[in-house]
């Protein structure tokens, strides 16, 4: 009966129209039909979907961009959803292509289970959009300041003189403060215009680039706080390292599944009598790019990994076989990091206990060799290093 029989959906997704299909699950078809992206049409699809018996499960293309409406509105139904890959090019040259075929084809993709996966959670989505505006401001800035060197370099003599030395900094500050109208010159005064437009636009996009930083370092904190005081886990690459991953950690199979989407599974490059491995070309570049900023962070500063380099290159390994094994590394880091609910030792104790007991800054770093900017960062929780605010703190207990 129609109302006992277990069906699963389909749906292929556009700017304005979603086509939604449903099927049994033994593969007959059932029933498809077109609705509009609104909010009437997400209802109208759900109450289409579940009125063919009962939908045990529903594949959608982009859960994250066309279909993350149609897959909110069949989450709040209570309807299992997972993300379809578009239908295989070969198989499309078989077939044909419609927005019907393509359909059925998510919905028997789905039933089968291959090639599916589990829709982002919205915190990425939100996510997602302040990195990616982060980046565009970002680039804009690089963009403008790269034009302003650029006109200087025809600029008149007196001005090209004037700025020839001038910092990236000082440059940008003593633009937008300039007066062209001060300038005789005609040609001088229209270069110096445009110099200071474009410092300007320079200035804003930093300021705007400084708060969305700021929202992006609260939001991840917020989701992920030891993923954040990793050691060299600025905000950026913790969000990069979040929307892969996709919040939700029950997308991550493996501990090998999340370093081949991130592809730092190492490849095999053996020949004859060589037998190595190299990085990998694949996955999600994003996030590989955030692995590697890591890596090179803790290579810089990080002694357990300054020591390790120091004896794989004993070894005879290159650099870029270092990289390979240190990001393949960080990737079990991270993935642990984002499944599992991790406490955070609390720094909070070690300025009040410090002061307590009357010693400067200055001298505490000048006990452990290290840096006091150092030290502060870690008192106020800025930068995290466990296992040094473990011994500090018995430090200044016995001091």
């Amino acid at each position: 009966m129609t109302e006992t029989r277990e069906v699963v959906a389909g749906v292929d997704t556009h700017t304005d129209t979603i086509h939604a299909a449903v099927i049994t699950t033994t593969g007959r078809h059932l029933d498809d039909r077109e609705f509009p992206t609104t909010p009437a049409g997400y209802r109208a699809a759900v109450a289409f979907l579940t009125g063919h018996g009962g939908l045990i499960l529903a594949g959608v293309e982009g859960t994250s961009s066309y279909g993350a409406g149609i897959t909110r509105a069949l989450t709040a139904a209570g309807v299992e959803v997972c993300e379809v890959i578009r239908p295989d090019r070969s198989d499309r040259r078989r077939r044909g292509k419609s927005d019907p075929l393509d359909a059925y084809t998510a919905a028997r993709i789905a039933l089968a289970g291959r090639d599916v996966a589990t829709p982002k959670a919205a915190d990425t989505l939100a996510l997602r959009a302040l990195l990616s505006t982060r980046r565009s401001a970002v680039k804009a800035r690089t963009a403008a300041i790269n034009q302003i060197k650029a006109l200087l370099v025809s600029a008149p003599d007196a001005i090209r003189e004037k700025y020839r030395r001038a910092t990236t900094s000082v440059l940008i500050t003593t633009l937008a403060r300039c007066r062209p109208a001060a300038v005789g010159d005609s040609v001088a005064a229209t270069v110096l215009t445009t110099a200071k437009a474009l410092a300007h636009r320079v200035e804003f996009l930093e300021n705007q680039s400084t708060t969305l930083t700021e929202q992006i370092d609260r939001l991840v904190t917020d989701l992920n706080p030891a993923l954040r005081a990793a050691h060299g886990v600025g905000p950026d690459t913790a969000a990069q390292l979040i929307v892969t991953a996709g919040t939700n950690p029950h997308r991550l199979n493996s501990e090998a599944a999340f370093a081949a989407l991130c592809g730092t599974a190492p490849v095999p490059a053996s020949s004859g009598k060589t037998n190595r491995h190299r990085l990998s070309r694949g996955g999600d570049r994003a996030g590989n790019n955030a692995l590697h900023r890591v890596a090179l962070v803790r290579m810089s500063s990080h002694r357990p990994t300054r020591d390790y380099v120091a004896r794989q290159t004993a070894q005879g390994r290159s650099k870029l076989e270092i990289l390979r094994l240190l990001k393949r590394a960080i990737a079990r880091e991270v993935f642990k990091l984002l499944t599992q609910a991790i406490a955070i030792p609390d720094y909070r104790d070690l300025r009040p206990a410090r002061q307590a007991k009357n010693i400067t800054v200055t001298a505490a770093a000048h006990h452990f060799g290290i840096w006091p900017t150092a030290i502060s960062r870690i008192e106020r929780g800025l930068q995290r290093d466990d296992d040094f605010a473990d011994t500090y703190r018995h430090w200044l207990a016995a001091a």
